[in-house]
């Protein structure tokens, strides 16, 4: 069974310089079969590491096993920049996905502007959820999207299934209902699947299966950026491998460097209500 000491054991290894499968099985005395299962797990779970095989369909095919550097995320300079709002961004009006949008060729992207009360966007969002294979990288606020009956449903589908999620969102008073609501689908089923860390960012959206990108963009007639008349919805849907490793890049960066959810709900516990004494 993968547990953190055997986790750290790996990632220490092999992060001084490449390892292939076979030695990473000799230093942790494992077979090469459980070691491969491991290693798996710990690029879907934690993206500290990634592969690459070398002469692929030949007898002497070889895994390498590197470190997943989160340091250089980005390739181009439009990503570098695009990357830097994103991390320091906090609220969704402070990036518009529509920069990624732009930079993708046609056939591989689409996007659809409704009107805020219009839920033309949810079945297909339900869809996407559902047909995710191995993971689910998921941008929030507030985690108010499983709120809606059938995004809650397409999510606990998966987890029967046994597919992971991963979940960036503010763990406040304020979302802190919608967080336990989402964790309680561990409780239910038995394991710990869904994991979510607070950091107050951006985007809005999810990343399906390292492959598919579905980006939310709001454009409020309130903020003073917008002159729009009223609340205009935008869904993008990108499937471009380039651009989807980037964005899981950028994910798991700012996933590694938040705090825990359980932490902070358990920090959050011990606020306690003012009850104002009425005078006589």
């Amino acid at each position: 069974m993968l547990n953190s000491d055997t986790i750290k054991k790996i990632e220490d290894f092999i992060y001084t310089k490449p390892r292939s499968i076979q030695e990473i099985a000799e230093y942790i005395k494992k077979n090469w079969r459980t070691v491969d299962r491991y290693i798996t797990e710990i690029k879907e779970n934690f993206g500290t590491i990634d592969t690459r095989i070398f002469r692929e369909g030949t007898r002497g095919a070889l895994k390498l096993v590197y470190w997943s550097s989160r340091e250089r995320v980005s390739s181009s300079s439009v990503q570098k920049s695009m990357e830097k709002e994103i991390y320091e961004g906090k609220t969704k009006y402070e990036f518009s996905p529509f920069d990624i949008f732009q930079n993708i060729k046609d056939q591989n992207k689409k996007a659809v502007v409704g009107y805020e009360e219009e839920k033309y966007w949810l079945k297909e969002v339900v869809e996407h959820i559902k047909n995710t294979k191995k993971q689910l990288l998921l941008f929030s606020g507030n985690l108010s999207l499983i709120n809606y009956k059938e995004v809650f449903e397409a999510i606990e589908e998966i987890v029967k299934k046994n597919i992971n999620i991963k979940v960036i969102c503010r763990v406040d008073l304020a979302g802190k209902e919608n967080i336990e609501k989402m964790l309680s689908l561990n409780f239910k089923y038995g394991k710990e699947l869904i994991e979510i860390r607070h950091k107050e960012q951006p985007l809005r959206g999810f990343i399906s299966d390292g492959q598919i990108i579905k980006l939310k963009e709001v454009k409020d007639p309130t903020n003073k950026e917008n002159e729009l008349k009223t609340t205009t919805v935008i869904f993008y849907t990108l499937k471009d491998k380039e651009w989807a490793e980037w964005l899981s890049k950028v994910f798991w960066k700012m996933f590694s460097a938040s705090v825990d959810a359980n932490k902070r709900i358990e920090e959050l516990s011990k606020l306690t209500s003012y009850k104002r004494i009425q005078k006589q």
